[in-house]
Order: C-alpha cells, then structure tokens, then sequence
C-alpha cells in the first residue's frame, strides 16, 4: 500500500499534526475542511457562506488531488447547529451534479476556530 500525502494552499492548512487529504490504492481521504479563506485567513459570518468557503476549499483540495467532487462517495458534515441544516443543504446541492455521493451529517457542540460547519469526504481518483 502506498499512500500519497496531499497538500494545497488553495485550501487552509492543517492546524495540528494531521495532512489536509491522504490518496491510497487511488482513493482521496480528506480531512475535515473548515470555511477559513486560505488567502486571508478570514472566516465569513454566517451559515450560508461558511458552507460556501468549506466547499470551495474542499473542491480546491480534491482538484490538488488530481480528482473533483463528482468523484466523491462520501461526505461526513458537521455543523454547529441543526437550525442551519435546510440553508448548507441549499449550498451543498450547489457542488455537486448528477449523483449526490452518501451523507452524514451530525449537529456537534464546537468546531476548530468556533466555526459553523467542517466538512470531510473520501473520492475516488
């Protein structure tokens, strides 16, 4: 088995020990991506465009990684707050066309830099 350390900075670094995705055996395994501007380190206010800035991050690191969000089987969505599910379900139905991949999506007590959203996904390549 090999795998491949994958690493953007079109998508916000790792703040710990961690690599932003992993390709092996030509799957990509992100980490959770958090809505913070790679260019500015900003953070946008509210549910909507932080659900935005995540998935663009997120389509930025599957394009480092040589595949695209239609390539994704699985996302894991975590949010802050379920009141917010139905407005980052508008914005996720926005990145991906033809077949969704399979979802989970858990309401959790805080996020990295009290974020509202992170979001992970394994693509094949």
């Amino acid at each position: 088995m090999m795998k491949k350390v994958i690493s953007t900075d079109k998508a916000p670094t790792a703040i710990g020990p961690y690599s932003q995705a992993i390709e092996v055996n030509g799957m990509v395994y992100t980490s959770g991506v958090i809505p913070v501007n790679p260019m500015t380190g900003q953070i946008p206010e509210g549910a909507e465009n932080q659900a935005k800035q995540a998935l663009s991050n997120l389509q930025a690191l599957l394009v480092a990684s040589g595949t695209t969000m239609d390539a994704v089987i699985k996302t894991t969505v975590f949010i802050k707050n379920m009141e917010d599910f139905a407005t980052i379900n508008q914005v996720y139905a926005t990145y991906f066309t033809g077949e969704f991949p399979a979802r989970s999506c858990v309401e959790v007590a805080r996020l990295p830099k009290d974020v509202l959203i992170e979001i992970e996904a394994i693509a094949t390549k």
